[in-house]
């Protein structure tokens, strides 16, 4: 199979983005130490912040035992949980401070980031326990509608919550953007785009390996990916998005394949061209901007409990 013609698959503005990333978090950085790659990886989220969009406001507190920090707006009806990305190793609630701050103001609903815990000082299933008692620390404090939402690493938990509270009544939707979720390495967008900018598959697999004890994946436990899930059935109304140039881009379609299958309300989007971790170009990089606008539009309409994608 012929690698992919990144030159002209990926435009100038995202490759302009491409490399101002790497200037901040270089493509070796998984070989780094924890350390450092923490330090590199806030440095880069702060290159990148573009602060609170006017009128929403940001409080820290404690959500189920879990640091939180939840932003709020005027009018807001519904409360969506955020979960960060990261691989699980980097992230917290600075790293994501502004895109949660324009999901509020974006999609008019309460956000709460979660800040849970991270490898390898805490192996799974810390971070999905902490997703999950925020998660149901929320549906407690926060009246109205609950989604969950997360990117990469925080995509994975926002699925595995969705499928451990799948059936209750108030759970309105889920949104996921460039999720790991336990796909074949070994086949499909893993090969093809082995070697993507931003994200390779061997960062890949070097994050599943930091993740579990032993650096094996638990068999059959849809808390740790969810695509192992026995059933959907019961899920959410659920967005799921990919990057094309994205080693787990085929995650999010077979995710929806199967919640579809089994009755669910599910709808997978592909956004040509772009690559892992583009929330942070959605500035600077109109298919980025474009993508976010999908985003935000989708958290907005599963909020008032309208699906605006037919069927």
């Amino acid at each position: 199979m012929p690698a992919p013609d990144y030159a002209s698959l990926i435009d100038a503005e995202t490759w302009a983005f491409i490399r101002e990333t790497e200037r901040w978090y270089p493509p070796e950085t998984a070989t780094f130490t924890v350390a450092q790659q923490r330090e590199v990886y806030n440095a880069m989220c702060a290159a990148f912040r573009k602060g609170r969009p006017e009128g929403v406001t940001a409080e820290d507190r404690a959500l189920g035992g879990v640091p939180c920090r939840l932003y709020s707006g005027p009018e807001a009806a519904a409360t969506l949980v955020y979960f960060h990305g990261g691989g699980f190793i980097v992230g917290g609630l600075d790293s994501h401070d502004d895109v949660c701050a324009e999901l509020c103001k974006g999609a008019g609903v309460r956000v709460v980031s979660a800040d849970y815990r991270l490898v390898p000082e805490h192996r799974h299933p810390a971070a999905y326990d902490d997703a999950l008692a925020a998660a149901r620390a929320t549906l407690a404090a926060c009246p109205g509608p609950l989604l969950l939402a997360g990117d990469s690493a925080g995509g994975t938990l926002a699925a595995a919550v969705a499928w451990t509270l799948r059936g209750e009544p108030r759970l309105a939707g889920q949104i996921l953007i460039y999720p790991g979720l336990g796909g074949d390495t070994n086949r499909g967008s893993y090969l093809t785009h082995a070697a993507a900018p931003m994200l390779t598959r061997d960062d890949v697999l070097y994050y599943h390996r930091e993740r579990y004890e032993g650096g094996e994946e638990p068999p059959d436990d849809p808390s740790a990916a969810p695509l192992w899930a026995p059933s959907f059935a019961g899920l959410p109304p659920t967005v799921a998005v990919s990057a094309e140039c994205d080693p787990l881009a085929d995650d999010a379609r077979a995710y929806v394949a199967l919640a579809q299958a089994e009755g669910v309300r599910a709808h997978w989007i592909l956004e040509p061209g772009l690559v892992h971790g583009y929330l942070r170009a959605r500035h600077s990089v109109t298919r980025a901007r474009d993508s976010f606008a999908r985003i935000t539009a989708a958290a907005a309409a599963l909020a008032r409990g309208q699906w605006p994608y037919g069927g």
